[in-house]
């Protein structure tokens, strides 16, 4: 199905052109004709799935036919859990309106830069408002913006932004917006809580599922590598010598250990730089900027890169350290074999890691067959797991008892 049967108007399939879109992707072909006709919708499909643009497209579509005269209001908010992906939506809401006879104005609200300037792009009058949602409270708390006329309520990476403590300030977000207004949350699971903020968000959802991506996923080329823990790095650089892998994603499992090896890696004269919710936001853009434009080839970022960044030909990811969660391998190994592309994924594992990676097989429904590298096998006897001793009844000392031994110390 090409995007000429989606309804869409002449000026928004002249930018789909001219970004070389031609045909949409399975959530977009189901999402867009549903948002289009004013439905709710609750949808769930796997990262790289083009989830962004079936919300983005439908919204400039609708806001195009009925354009406001004067001072512009905000007509969609969207709330996005990080600020890479903030940025990247609002620059898809400029690209595909580029043709409109009038373009609307887009605001990005993130932390890490100034409050001012946001307050007064604000105030200068906008259409989009595309925000993390610490910092749009903090804008919500200095009573400087106004949601009254808001027709469009977007969540975006609805499972992500539950982990890092939305569920708390949806009251406070829901509080500010108008009743009537057309609700549409994206996810890439549906963790129990998932159902609940929906429910609280609306209760006339149209549930949308894309099964079939799951085979993008189990469509690239995943490898595990066993390796005790302090040759991962040497086996990495071997890897990243033999073969020519243009762009390389590797996960680490915290910012410190980020910053550590990235630093070793240039002093053996890769091109590499790390990536995490530490650096500044100016920092964190210019570093993404080089990594896309090739200047940086090896990125060592925290799961923060995991999710909704749209990098095209990511040649290789690495789980340098596993992941806390299935649903986190699913994320990460997502950032390769995008649009139709190969790409591989390696998992690094020590004997400390099989049991965890077991679950994550399991969980992703993959049973995958373990490598050695010659070189770097994977040395020594796993660990054997000791169950902790049942405690016995009435051994433990009472307060009272310490009490007691405590008054008599002192006495002496």
């Amino acid at each position: 199905m090409p995007f000429s049967t989606l309804k869409l108007s002449q000026p928004i399939k002249q930018a789909l052109d001219k970004s070389g879109f031609t045909k949409p992707t399975p959530i977009q072909e189901k999402v867009i004709p549903l948002v289009l006709s004013h439905r709710d919708i609750l949808a769930r499909a796997q990262t790289g799935s083009g989830k962004s643009a079936s919300f983005i497209l439908p919204i400039l579509e609708l806001w195009s036919q009925n354009m406001p005269e004067g001072k512009p209001k905000i007509k969609a908010l969207i709330l996005t859990p990080t600020r890479e992906l903030t940025i990247q939506v609002a620059q898809t809401f400029k690209t595909f309106g580029e043709f409109l006879p009038k373009q609307p104005i887009i605001v990005s609200i993130i932390g890490g830069e100034s409050i001012g300037d946001q307050l007064y792009d604000i105030q200068q009058g906008c259409d989009v408002v595309v925000a993390t949602s610490g910092r749009l409270i903090d804008i919500l708390n200095k009573k400087q913006i106004n949601l009254s006329k808001l027709e469009f309520f977007v969540l975006d990476e609805a499972d992500k932004m539950l982990d890092l403590g939305f569920a708390e300030e949806l009251e406070l977000i829901l509080g500010e917006l108008p009743q009537k207004r057309q609700n549409l949350m994206f996810s890439a699971t549906y963790p129990p809580k998932m159902k609940d903020i929906a429910s609280r968000i609306t209760q006339n959802a149209v549930e949308v599922t894309i099964e079939e991506e799951q085979t993008t996923v189990q469509s690239i080329h995943q490898r595990v590598i066993e390796v005790n823990r302090e040759n991962r790095g040497p086996l990495l650089r071997y890897l990243l010598t033999e073969n020519k892998w243009e762009l390389v994603l590797v996960f680490m499992a915290n910012k410190r250990a980020t910053d550590n090896i990235a630093a070793k890696f240039k002093k053996h004269g890769f091109k590499a730089e790390s990536f995490h919710g530490d650096l500044d936001q100016e920092d964190r853009t210019f570093t993404l900027n080089e990594f896309k434009s090739r200047k940086i080839r090896i990125l060592f970022a925290t799961d923060i890169a995991a999710r909704g960044l749209d990098i095209d030909d990511i040649s290789c990811v690495v789980n340098f350290d596993l992941p806390r969660s299935p649903a986190d391998y699913i994320h990460r190994i997502g950032r390769t074999a995008r649009a139709g592309k190969s790409g591989v994924a390696l998992s690094f594992i020590s004997h400390e890691d099989n049991e965890h990676f077991k679950l994550i097989e399991k969980r992703s429904d993959v049973n995958l067959k373990r490598e050695q590298i010659e070189g770097f096998e994977l040395l020594g006897d796993a660990p054997i797991k000791e169950k902790g001793k049942a405690p016995i009844k009435g051994k433990r000392k009472s307060k009272k008892d310490k009490a007691r031994e405590k008054a008599a110390k002192n006495a002496k």
